[in-house]
């Protein structure tokens, strides 16, 4: 089975000493994890589904296993059970440690998935208090509140996480850009704040291609996978890039639940990372001329656009949103995000509607807020969108009204 650790930091910029550390991120998201290829003959990734696989000596296998359930490292040689590991996955687990510049990554079932994986990890080692500041993705969030794994949780504003710690903490959790206001964090701050108690940044909004959390000082990074890794809205999947030691055990976690990455879920998922810089910037680009013209519109109260930049775009209206979403054509109103297509949702409705109402409102999600996630359209037919959905929510009558004043 392929490794995926790689090897001491660089402790400037956090990178793998042993990697090509100087290659561009839009050179690493082509080839990383795709190194062998020409020496197996091959151009393509092969996608492996087995679930297991043939082995004549079972008591080597017995040694590997052993020396999995020890402390998580992944068996030297061939795979043995698709619950262990699998060919595919590797190489997006491999990749995506290269672009966020970290010795090692762990896929997942779906963000969820990796989320609970982290936790029950830093549980069993009785660290089950976690520090979290919001707003974070509702699930997320009703994951921390609901105590569904047995932790509990303070929440804090980022200034206040020194004082939040306990001698139990085994977490600290942030999200920037957040879900859904798009509210940043100073993440090496943050990171310094914790002190020896690991951070864990959720990077799916801004992906590697915008923030490498790693290189600030956090030594877990979460991605949904599902949204701008995959990047086509058709597959779902999870994945934690960190240091080794967190890696081995969150493989032994990934193992005792059950919550793998299917192996054609790797495989897109590694398809995707090959054109994630590109689509990031090219919807990067879309929606910050759209946040530039929602802010100059009084039919929009407030515009959330993140310094870094990014494809979402958070923004409360005057009116209904309601309508606002009934009004789009061309986007789509859906949850989710980091499609090729735009999407647009209510957040207080759906994504956070999970959320208690002065928790969430608090977090800064009013009940105005719409959240726009930007994809590969021209951006002038997204703005006529936008803007007919926008005045439709003002009524027939408005445009007559209008016509009759300017008289």
């Amino acid at each position: 089975m392929e490794s995926r650790t790689h090897g001491a930091y660089d402790a400037q910029d956090g990178c793998p000493v042993d990697l090509p550390a100087r290659r561009s991120l839009t050179t690493e998201a082509v080839h990383a994890g795709r190194e062998d290829l020409a020496e197996l003959g091959l151009h393509a990734p092969p996608l492996d589904f087995s679930t297991t696989y043939p082995s004549y000596d079972s008591r080597d296998e017995a040694a590997r296993i052993d020396a999995f359930a020890a402390d998580g490292a992944e068996p030297d040689g061939p795979p043995v059970y698709g619950r262990l590991g699998n060919p595919t996955v590797a190489r997006f687990e491999t990749a995506i440690a290269r672009l966020e510049r970290t010795e090692s990554a762990v896929a997942f079932a779906s963000g969820m998935a990796a989320l609970s994986a982290v936790l029950l990890a830093r549980n069993t080692l009785g660290l089950r208090h976690v520090v979290a500041v919001r707003p974070l993705y509702g699930c997320s969030d009703h994951l921390l509140t609901a105590g569904l794994l047995g932790n509990e949780v303070t929440w804090t504003d980022p200034a206040g996480i020194a004082e939040a710690l306990r001698p139990d903490t085994g977490l600290v959790m942030v999200e920037s850009p957040a879900n859904p206001t798009l509210a940043e964090v100073d993440l090496r701050a943050v990171a310094h704040a914790c002190g020896s108690v690991p951070l864990l940044a959720d990077n799916t909004f801004a992906t590697p291609v915008l923030q490498r959390p790693a290189g600030l000082g956090a030594r877990l990074v979460l991605h949904s996978a599902t949204k701008y890794l995959g990047g086509h809205g058709d597959v779902m999947g999870g994945v934690v890039a960190c240091d080794e030691e967190m890696a081995r055990r969150l493989r032994q976690m990934r193992f005792a639940t059950g919550a793998v990455l299917h192996p054609l879920a790797g495989y897109l998922l590694l398809r995707g990372l090959s054109t994630l810089p590109v689509r990031v910037r090219a919807a990067s680009a879309s929606a910050e001329e759209l946040a530039r013209r929602l802010a100059g519109d009084p039919r929009v109260a407030h515009v959330h656009y993140p310094r870094i930049g990014g494809a979402m775009i958070a923004f409360e209206v005057h009116g209904d949103p309601h309508a606002v979403i009934g009004g789009v054509r061309l986007i789509t109103p859906a949850v989710s995000l980091g499609s090729v297509d735009t999407l647009i949702q209510h957040p207080a409705s759906i994504s956070h509607r999970i959320v208690d109402a002065t928790d969430r409102r608090d977090a800064g999600v009013s009940d105005k807020l719409l959240r726009l996630s930007v994809g590969l359209e021209d951006v002038e037919d997204l703005w006529a969108d936008l803007d007919g959905a926008l005045e439709a929510e003002r009524g027939p009558g408005h445009r007559l009204r209008q016509e009759v004043a300017g008289r």
